[in-house]
């Protein structure tokens, strides 16, 4: 079976002056529906009835540097998400039972890249892991013992269900799963799925914990081998090891407000090459020797959400922290910690919101002695040295127009790209679209 040919996209204002006008067309969405095309004249909600939801939807990002990197430009990526979710125990009596089919389609080009901006983390965050059809989820989950576990097998991304955070920024500092943001090597984000398990013990009504076993194989980080197999039901050749994850959660009502407090980390036995020493315990650096093999990798995270104010779960103000750590000595990044803000329904506008953040990304220690020996020995052909952090701020306005319809623009400052005082900061002007038909 042949996937659809992609199309060629449209310039970005000629996309968002397409939804803007679609947005204004009482034909397809309606004021208080969810969905730009509503509820196809009632057949999606009896669909839901019988347990078979939709899920299609499509973000756009556009963004220009006004300042950094080696060229100012402008440029544009997006995505296009259909999925569908199915209750098998309204279709066939299977009691906790339940399917899910995501399949995604990335297109665009990166400023990050593009504008040489130098940075750890993408100013736009819904590029990456190859501009293509790819199968995102296909997954059965059961529930058992009345809801109490929960278990899921197929292909997952690891940062659905681990670490797993709202996408609502633009720059990638702040933006989903941390450590697929500086471990994205073997912690596999959206849109890219593996072959996996996982499960979840709800411990009480507030409080979990979750185990998974992920497939490790470079193959679905290969963008090469993703343009034509991405999309496929397979089962690649080469799979290196196992991605273990393990979290903790907690979701308590403090004051009458909901929060998320996760605490989690993971181990990786496929381990990994030492970024310092060489296989005899020796410099790279000095020696040109193969590096040292570690035999496996591991890290850490936390991720805390509060809302403070306000109506529960409607408007008010929320506060996030977000800090992941891996092992310095076979991760090229090695931290990332972000704080920010989220308001909803400002000036009395109900789905509005405010948002803003600050973050870091932290270059390895060891990647940092090997460059600082390299160029002590090699002084007429010196390497960039990460001697520091790069730290990313993003406010945002998340304008509603109808409940089916974000536009959001923003700005982005980035000091220190790539953790190096080298690099010109970058000030980036953002627009992030999303739809859901």
């Amino acid at each position: 079976m042949e996937m659809p040919a992609r199309s060629k996209k449209a310039p970005a204002a000629r996309v968002l002056t397409a939804l803007l006008g679609l947005a204004a067309a009482p034909a397809f969405a309606a004021d208080d529906s969810p969905y730009l095309f509503g509820d196809w004249n009632g057949e999606r909600t009896r669909l839901a009835e019988k347990g078979i939801r939709f899920d299609f939807g499509y973000t756009g990002e556009a963004a220009h540097n006004a300042s950094g990197g080696t060229r100012h430009t402008t440029r544009y990526a997006d995505q296009w998400v259909f999925g569908s979710t199915l209750d098998l125990d309204k279709l066939w009596g299977w009691h906790g039972g339940e399917f899910q089919l995501v399949v995604t389609n990335r297109n665009g080009r990166n400023l990050s890249d593009d504008a040489n901006l130098g940075v750890y983390q993408q100013v736009q965050e819904v590029y990456g892991r190859g501009q293509t059809w790819l199968l995102t989820v296909f997954a059965l989950k059961q529930q058992l013992f009345d809801g109490k576990l929960e278990w899921r097998v197929g292909r997952l991304p690891v940062g659905t269900d681990f670490d797993s955070l709202p996408c609502d920024f633009q720059n990638l500092t702040f933006c989903g799963s941390q450590p697929g943001n500086i471990v994205g090597d073997y912690w596999i984000n959206w849109p890219v799925s593996q072959w996996a398990t996982t499960l979840k013990w709800n411990t009480t009504d507030q409080t979990y914990v979750r185990l998974g076993a992920y497939q490790l194989n470079p193959r679905y980080v290969d963008n090469t081998w993703a343009r034509a197999n991405g999309w496929k039901l397979n089962f690649p050749d080469g799979t290196t090891g196992v991605l273990l994850p393990f979290e903790f959660g907690w979701t308590p009502t403090l004051n009458g407000l909901p929060g998320s407090y996760k605490l989690g980390g993971w181990y990786n036995n496929a381990g990994g090459e030492h970024l310092y020493y060489d296989r005899n315990h020796q410099p790279i650096a000095l020696t040109g020797e193969a590096p040292l093999t570690e035999s496996a990798r591991r890290g850490g995270y936390i991720a805390l959400q509060q809302q403070i104010t306000g109506e529960a779960g409607g408007k008010g103000l929320s506060l996030f922290f977000n800090g992941t750590m891996a092992d310095s000595s076979t991760s090229a990044v090695d931290r990332q910690f972000a704080l920010g803000a989220m308001l909803n329904g400002p000036f009395n506008r109900s789905k509005d919101r405010i948002g803003v953040a600050v973050g870091t990304t932290h270059g390895s220690n060891e990647l940092v002695r090997y460059a600082r020996l390299y160029n002590q020995l090699n002084a007429d052909a010196p390497m960039p040295v990460a001697d520091t952090y790069e730290l990313a701020s993003e406010v945002f306005y998340d304008w509603y127009p109808i409940p089916s319809l974000s536009v959001r623009p923003n700005l982005q400052y980035v000091v220190n790209p790539g953790g190096s005082t080298q690099n010109r900061n970058a000030f980036v002007l953002g627009l992030k679209t999303s739809v859901a038909f």
